[in-house]
């Protein structure tokens, strides 16, 4: 008896966890980040091949730089020109952050987060991250424009590592990074 609710707690703190980290945000939420100026924006290319565009942006049109990458609210717009499968973004994503020298077991654990958060992208579908400099969401939009809410990333480390692959100063495309920090 004390197994079965044990059990029966546990799937429902399940299903409420479930709930609240891929729960839909109001449409003004979701709109927030659009109303921001554009702090910077870069094309990424491989050979002759375009990859994707980004865009960053923040309340203020600006982003400081210093030694947090994420000191303040900002949103990070990557629209694909490509097809790509979430196993490549995540095979990338991998690549980047062993270029930029994170540990091997905190990146594999990151790796499961975001094989539930990212989707297989389409040619002009975007894939944007809002973070308030702490914590971030990742919102799917589309090239029809269906938004969809993919999930939430509640852990500050997680949050930075992942900006880091376009905002760090050690990032692989340096000319990438003065762009969307509007730097050049």
């Amino acid at each position: 008896m004390r197994l079965t609710l044990a059990r029966t707690l546990f799937c429902i703190s399940l299903a409420l966890v479930s709930a609240v980290s891929f729960a839909t945000p109001s449409k003004s939420t979701l709109q927030q980040w659009q109303q921001w100026p554009t702090v910077g924006s870069a094309d990424l290319d491989f050979m002759f091949f375009d990859v994707y565009t980004s865009q960053l942006r923040s309340p203020e049109g600006q982003y400081q730089v210093g030694n947090d990458l994420s000191p303040h609210p900002v949103a990070l717009a990557i629209t694909y020109e490509r097809n790509i499968s979430k196993k490549h973004l995540l095979k990338e994503t991998k690549k980047q952050w062993a270029h930029l020298g994170y540990n091997t077991n905190q990146s594999s654990q990151w790796l499961v987060r975001l094989g539930n958060i990212y989707p297989d992208v389409a040619l002009g579908d975007q894939l944007v991250y809002i973070t308030d400099g702490l914590s971030g969401a990742f919102v799917y939009i589309q090239k029809d424009g269906l938004t969809q809410w993919r999930g939430e990333i509640t852990d500050e480390a997680l949050n930075d590592a992942f900006l880091a692959i376009w905002l760090s100063p050690n990032t692989e495309y340096p000319k990438h990074r003065q762009q969307l920090i509007g730097l050049n």
